[in-house]
This record gives C-alpha cells, sequence and structure tokens, in this order.
C-alpha cells in the first residue's frame, strides 16, 4: 500500500500547566495547548512534529533539521527587549526562552526557504525576528482601536469579530477567494513597524495589520488572527491556508 508523503511542519511550544498572577489573581496558563493547530495540520496533509523550548542548541538544530515547514502558534506576548523598547505597564508575562527558540528557528528558516505559517503571536515574532517592532497593549496605544481581544470576551474563539481588508494581490486573497474576511480576533499586541522583508497583506478597519507576507518568493504568511479555530466550521476557506503551507512544505 502506498502512502502520500506527509511533511513534517514543526511548532515550537512549552506543554504543561503554571499559573500567573495579573490583577492580584491567579490563573491557570496552560501551555502548549496545540490540539487545534495539531488537527489543522493533520486535516492538510502534514505530519506536526511538537518542538520543545530548550537551551541546548545541538538538540534544537537536531530538531529543526527533521522539519519540511515551520508554524509559530498563539501565546504569551513577547518580550520588548527582543525589539528594543522598555516593557509597558500592561504587558503580559513573556517567556524569554520562548522568544529565543522561535526566533533562532524562523530565522533559520528563512534563510534555508523553508515555508513560514505565523499565527497570532506568530505573525508579532516573525516580524520581531526580521527587525520590525509592536504596539505592546493596543487599547492604550492605539486610538480609537476596535476590540482586539473580543472573541475573548465573548469565550468563543470561533466568534467573528470584525472584518480584515485583504490586498488583492496577496496569497491570502488568492487562497481565500476574497478581498475581505471576518476574524475572530484574541490579542492585545500588534506589529508596529513592519519589517523591511514583509508586506503587508491585511488590515482591520482601525488599521491594525491583521497578515503579512514575505516579499521575496518565499512561502511565509503570517495572519493575526486564529484560522486553527476557524477552518473546521465556521469558515472552510482557512483550511486553504494550511493546505498551501502543507503543500509548500512537502516540495
Amino acid at each position: 500500500m502506498s502512502h502520500t508523503h506527509r511533511p513534517i511542519i514543526g511548532i515550537p511550544c512549552l506543554v504543561g500547566i503554571a499559573y500567573f498572577a495579573r490583577d492580584d489573581a491567579w490563573f491557570p496558563k496552560i501551555y502548549g495547548n496545540v490540539i487545534d493547530y495539531l488537527q489543522a495540520i493533520e486535516a492538510a496533509g502534514g505530519a506536526p512534529l511538537l518542538i520543545h523550548l530548550t537551551t541546548n542548541d545541538d538538540v534544537l538544530n537536531t530538531l529543526y533539521q527533521q522539519i519540511d515547514g515551520l508554524l509559530l502558534a498563539g501565546g504569551e506576548d513577547i518580550d520588548p527587549a527582543s525589539y528594543g523598547a522598555p516593557r509597558h505597564p500592561r504587558l503580559g508575562n513573556p517567556d524569554p526562552l520562548q522568544d529565543d527558540v522561535e526566533i533562532k528557528l524562523t530565522r533559520r528558516a528563512l534563510q534555508d526557504g523553508k515555508p513560514i505559517l505565523a499565527i497570532c503571536r506568530g505573525i508579532q515574532l516573525l516580524n520581531v525576528a526580521l527587525g520590525g517592532t509592536l504596539y505592546q497593549d493596543i487599547p492604550s496605544e492605539i486610538s480609537g482601536a476596535l476590540n482586539h481581544n473580543e472573541s475573548t470576551d465573548q469565550q468563543d474563539m470561533r466568534y467573528l469579530a470584525h472584518p480584515i481588508v485583504i490586498e488583492p494581490n496577496s496569497r491570502l486573497a488568492d487562497l481565500l477567494g476574497a478581498t475581505e474576511a471576518m476574524v475572530n480576533t484574541v490579542h492585545h499586541q500588534a506589529l508596529r513597524d513592519v519589517a523591511p522583508a514583509l508586506r503587508v497583506t491585511a488590515c482591520a478597519p482601525d488599521g491594525v495589520i491583521e497578515a503579512v507576507e514575505a516579499g521575496s518568493s518565499a512561502w511565509v504568511v503570517g495572519v493575526q488572527c486564529h484560522p486553527e479555530m476557524l477552518w473546521n466550521g465556521t469558515d472552510p476557506r482557512w483550511a486553504r491556508v494550511f493546505q498551501a503551507f502543507v503543500q509548500a512544505a512537502r516540495g
């Protein structure tokens, strides 16, 4: 029996449970809540490989050599030290090790021409890895901004909160077959100064950047929404993004 080759998609994450303090209360923090990413990659024809956060460069290099594509997933705020900025009072709880591991993997994948799909925190990490900066807190730094944490407030990660306008000449427009879409939204940070190697391909009505891609021919796509929560229900068109990513990784 013959089997279709499944490219290996690396997903950096820290698996475990911890607690963090905010506003004088303690909340559970789930590291590696990646089941939706795994299902999306498997359904698209890929084989996901979780890459744990390690300080051992030999281990990281060995894992990197196994992958055909890199998926940068959602997660905690990025440490502004990564882009030379002081901490905003409303910054969350960054994990410098996660930032370091993902920046290393991103830069190497770009150098080697491996495809990258960057989601939520991932689009921010991609921008930082290439020399861009971030708004650390949208409500206090962008006047008149929409509520970009509305899907969280609705307690439904699949809730379509606001529209985005997509550049016609972009991978995202081609894949979705549209220049507008409604998206879920679960973030309080956003791209500020866009890295020179990236171009903006979608924005929200308030101007917040919602998607980027590589300015070159490399398959690099970043989205601020969470398509892993949309492809199998709310908006099946997003399955095409995962399929195209996996196909690019197949080579």
